[in-house]
């Protein structure tokens, strides 16, 4: 008869040494601390480059963007090797990227029908890239962890020990000291939100196009009926005006909901992170961690709403049978 091995319990002393750890420098440890500056632009990491579509450098989100790409193509390569051995049923966290794309894809399949292989893989890598995204900001020395640049202001400036850049204090209005951190959620950086809501949105246009051909157009510029029906005629052109305002509505509706929530997401960690231990500061983590895979699922989904509604008809011909 063999022996059950007995599990493996160095988890649990490292997240106990963790709480340990976090209290012991909270309370005990005198540590002088650059704190980052809440701001909205991202911080430049490297000189600007001046090009012909204006300065370009590196930022912190910039760096978040590709370690979130990074990720999500481990997740496929770990996919797709797990199915190449032949395993029937995946587990860890390829198994559950599995269950979650099982999901959006039933989703798809019930809302836009014979368009859900056109558009479910849009569906999907909007909620995957947003949602690793978005998680980021859980993962230690993100946002915590950058350069130190010394202001006008405060009480503490900057000296180098051994070669690393330290904290001394000072008489109080001396120096000031701010924290540009290597690494920021990238989903509190608007260049990126604006730029996956015009993605979406023109993706919109696109299935719209492949669906119906040019009488797409005519529900944003529906004239057909105002000489013939003056007051109907009139109406549906007046209605079309209205859904061009509505589409370039989206853009801003997607991309200041999700810069919106994440943004106060960080400033809350931030703010929370220096006024308590560590032990409070996971129940925040918690809700973080759902308040971002929510905002991935409300994006990724609002999206295919709209791409499967443009692959239908705007109405106008119930129209013509109720003027008829």
């Amino acid at each position: 008869m063999t022996e059950t091995p007995k599990p493996k319990v160095w988890g649990r002393w490292v997240v106990l040494a963790a709480f340990v750890l976090g209290i012991a420098l909270f309370t005990g440890l005198k540590i002088n601390v650059a704190m980052p500056e809440v701001v909205l632009p991202p911080e430049a990491l490297t000189t600007p480059i001046q090009t012909p579509l204006g300065p370009f450098f590196i930022s912190g989100t910039l760096v978040a963007l590709l370690f979130a790409d990074i990720i999500i193509f481990l997740l496929a390569f770990g996919i797709n090797s797990a199915i190449k051995k032949g395993n029937l049923i995946l587990t860890g966290i390829v198994g559950a990227v599995e269950a979650l794309l099982e999901m959006l894809h039933g989703m798809t399949e019930g809302t836009a029908g014979k368009w859900t292989k056109a558009i479910f893989p849009w569906f999907a890598t909007i909620t995957l890239l947003v949602m690793v995204a978005n998680w980021t900001e859980l993962i230690p020395g993100v946002e915590t962890i950058g350069m130190i640049e010394e202001k006008a202001g405060s009480s503490y400036v900057v000296q180098m020990v051994g070669g690393i850049k330290s904290l001394a204090k000072v008489a109080e209005g001396a120096g000031n000291v701010t924290l540009i951190p290597y690494v920021r959620v990238v989903s509190t950086d608007l260049n990126f939100t604006v730029a996956l809501a015009l993605v979406a949105v023109f993706m919109v246009q696109v299935f719209g196009v492949r669906s119906q051909g040019r009488a797409y157009f005519t529900k944003f510029w529906n004239t057909g009926g105002v000489f013939s029906k003056p007051i109907f005629g009139v109406i549906d052109f007046g209605v079309g005006l209205l859904e061009i305002v509505s589409e370039f509505s989206k853009v801003l509706s997607f991309a200041f909901r999700l810069f919106g929530n994440i943004f106060a997401g960080s400033v809350l960690l931030f703010v929370i992170g220096s006024l308590v231990p560590v032990f409070a500061q996971s129940i925040f983590y918690l809700l973080e961690f759902f308040v971002g895979a929510i905002q991935a699922f409300v994006f990724g989904l609002l999206a295919m709403t709209f791409m499967a509604q443009a692959t239908q008809g705007h109405g106008g011909e119930h129209h013509e049978e109720a003027h008829a």
